[in-house]
């Protein structure tokens, strides 16, 4: 059996049309590199020293193999790193080479969620409904329809969250802010220190910074809520109590969000032509004429490692072959065994080479320049000027 082994003659072939999957073979460059390849690692295996129980077919293959090997790698890198900029956009289209601008879209989208509960925006639609109010009754059940009324299309079966009622007596602010009093801040002491204070007071303004403006309302709803029966309510579970007892029927008006709006997580839309996780971002094999010198010797190195665990595979089947006399043993497992390293060897520093190379390490290390630059600087003596 053992003579009927194929051995490599030395020679290798056209290899379009001889690939497994035929992903390259319109590829000049991969077609022109692929006869070379094959002769190297043959070479590299011991050719014309040692039979090499191969064909050129079989170097082929593991040459398409490796070529994507390395497109892959890359492109899961790729993929990772834009993923987030990529989430949304139309697929179609073979993102493979092209540089992705990065993009806010998404981190929008997550923070319209934070938006809806602080009630300054965000993707869920805020609804209006209405309260009667009775006379002296202070507490009033919102899941009761004789006193809550939903805006029209809010089904009645829906789960609804008050977000927020419309009910209070003179809002703080106004009370605060009156160009007739220099703003609420006491003209009579301040304008008149800065001496303004003959002045006519509806011109006098103090310009104070923002947060003044918040702690001095929120001292006077504090003053309101503690000191007098202000205007105010409390909302727990279902139930509404309003202070203080009414005197009078009214209508009270509350905005609220349906809780099934919140938790559609399709609310975005059902698009299946856009690109949504890992499996359909447009990447594809990479052109092996487009890929530089670097990634072809790895391309080189990685068929040789695949040419290596072939042929181990290969020997292995015939560990032992007779001869005149005696039999030989083969290095099959030797083989593969070193095959297995040089791939896992190849594979991780090419993950890290892609690591160093990612837009979060670039920019670390575009700062470690800067600041190295800044500190040499730094040692410069300064020039005198001498005017």
């Amino acid at each position: 059996m053992a003579t009927n082994i194929p051995i490599y003659d030395g020679s290798a072939g056209s290899i379009s049309g001889n690939t497994p999957f035929g992903l390259y073979d319109s590829d000049t460059g991969f077609t022109t590199d692929g006869p070379k390849v094959a002769d190297w690692c043959a070479k590299r295996l011991g050719y014309p020293i040692v039979d090499i129980e191969m064909q050129d077919v079989n170097f082929f293959a593991c040459f398409e193999e490796a070529v994507s090997e390395y497109s892959s790698q890359v492109n899961y890198f790729n993929i990772k790193e834009n993923l987030l900029s990529l989430k949304g956009s139309t697929t179609g289209s073979n993102l493979t080479h092209k540089e992705i601008t990065p993009n806010f879209d998404r981190l929008i989208t997550l923070a319209k969620s934070y938006g809806t509960e602080a009630g300054s925006g965000g993707d869920v639609t805020y609804y209006s409904a209405s309260v009667a109010i009775s006379a002296s009754q202070q507490v009033y059940d919102l899941t009761d329809s004789n006193f809550l009324s939903l805006e029209s299309g809010t089904a009645g079966t829906d789960d609804i969250e008050v977000k927020r009622v419309f009910y209070e007596g003179t809002p703080a602010m106004s009370r605060y802010f009156d160009p007739y009093v220099g703003t609420g801040y006491g003209s009579d002491h301040l304008l008149d220190g800065f001496g303004f204070g003959n002045y006519s007071p509806a011109i006098n303004f103090l310009m104070m910074p923002m947060y003044d403006d918040l702690l001095r309302v929120q001292a006077i709803e504090f003053n309101d809520q503690i000191r007098k029966s202000a205007y105010s309510f409390e909302l727990r579970n279902n139930r509404l109590r309003i202070f203080p007892d009414p005197k009078n029927a009214f209508t009270l008006w509350i905005e609220y969000i349906k809780r099934s709006d919140r938790k559609d997580a399709l609310k975005n839309g059902t698009a299946t032509n856009v690109v949504t996780d890992f499996s359909n971002a447009d990447y594809d094999n990479m052109l092996y004429s487009s890929i530089n010198d670097p990634g072809k010797q790895w391309i080189r190195k990685y068929t040789l490692a695949l040419a290596k665990e072939l042929l181990g595979n290969i020997r292995s089947k015939y560990s032992s072959i007779p001869i005149p006399g005696s039999e030989t043993n083969l290095d099959g497992e030797t083989l593969r065994s070193e095959a297995s390293v040089e791939k896992e060897n190849l594979t991780t520093q090419l993950r890290e080479d892609l690591e160093a190379a990612s837009r979060r390490n670039l920019l670390e290390r575009q700062q470690e320049e800067s600041d190295f630059m800044n500190q040499t600087m730094n040692k410069i003596p300064y020039g005198i000027y001498i005017g």
